[in-house]
């Protein structure tokens, strides 16, 4: 494995939609010159066979198990080649959960990218410890990819981003501007607000007026915390969405058309509590595109 650039790391567990993962990952190494680290967590030693492999005999052995991962490891590798076959690609099985091999791997990693759904030792990633672990104490940033796209990303469209002003929320503004200049596409930032209250006695003119007041706060906001992205990347257009309701919701509905949606780990406002709350989970089960969680 090259030495010289932090890999892309996706975890191998023979389903549809790590290998999906696989594809989606290859693209983004070949888009940063990274290397890409395949890697299988071999249960098999703490007791534990993967379901997958019962398919094919009752009594899966040692032997057999290792014959399975040999396969979907080489499988992984030519729809890595298919994607770039000048990538640099590296294969390991580690003995371990899940959970802990990917912890321990995301300490020397650029990116980790798993799918919305496994088998065996990464069964359950959405909603099981391993994605929970990874969006909570992984040491980068995690992208889960959903369902099998059935080709390359349609060209042009954008990567969507929530904005709150937070400094995760940075982070997050970092990699969705870095990756849609890499892919040639544009920005769609997403900045809602949920907490204006406007009481009962007010008259329609009041309340109007201040709805206004509030929406011109929210878009300078927007404004100036993208007025230093649009300077650092010139060649990225941006365009604004300011909203009043769940962030979860104006996400969404601009994930319908997006290649990514790309959110903060931790953020304020509109997008608080996004790992532990209902938007990520509401993400994460709906978005018809990858996640990308920013640490």
């Amino acid at each position: 494995m090259s030495t010289i650039a932090k890999p892309i790391l996706v975890g191998i567990d023979g389903s549809p939609t790590a290998f999906e993962a696989v594809r989606w990952a290859a693209r983004e190494a070949s888009h940063r010159s990274a290397p890409l680290r395949l890697v299988h967590a071999d249960v098999s030693a703490l007791g534990y066979v993967p379901d997958t492999l019962g398919t094919s005999t009752p009594e899966p052995t040692n032997e057999t198990a290792r014959e399975f991962v040999s396969d979907w490891l080489r499988d992984a590798r030519e729809i890595a080649a298919a994607e770039d076959p000048e990538l640099v690609v590296d294969t390991a099985v580690r003995t371990g959960s899940a959970r802990t091999v990917l912890l321990d791997e995301s300490s020397t990693a650029r990116l980790v990218v798993v799918g919305s759904r496994g088998l065996g030792s990464f069964s359950g990633v959405i909603l099981g410890s391993v994605a929970i672990a990874l969006t909570h104490h992984g040491q980068c940033p995690v992208a889960v990819v959903r369902e099998p796209d059935e080709g390359a990303e349609p060209p042009g469209l954008p990567v969507v981003v929530g904005v709150d002003g937070s400094g995760p929320g940075e982070l997050a503004l970092r990699w969705a501007f870095d990756m849609a200049s890499s892919r040639s596409t544009g920005i769609m930032a997403v900045h809602a607000w949920h907490d204006l209250v406007v009481g009962e006695l007010w008259t329609r003119e009041q309340a109007d007026k201040t709805w206004e007041s509030v929406r011109a706060d929210e878009q300078r906001l927007l404004a100036e915390v993208l007025a230093g992205w649009r300077e650092d990347y010139p060649d990225v257009p941006v365009h604004e969405v300011v909203g009043y309701g769940k962030p979860a919701r104006l996400l969404l509905e601009q994930a319908d058309n997006a290649q990514l949606v790309v959110v903060g780990a931790r953020g304020r406002g509109g997008l608080a509590g996004l790992l532990l709350g209902s938007t990520s989970q509401t993400l994460l089960h709906h978005a018809p595109c990858p996640v990308l969680v920013a640490r």
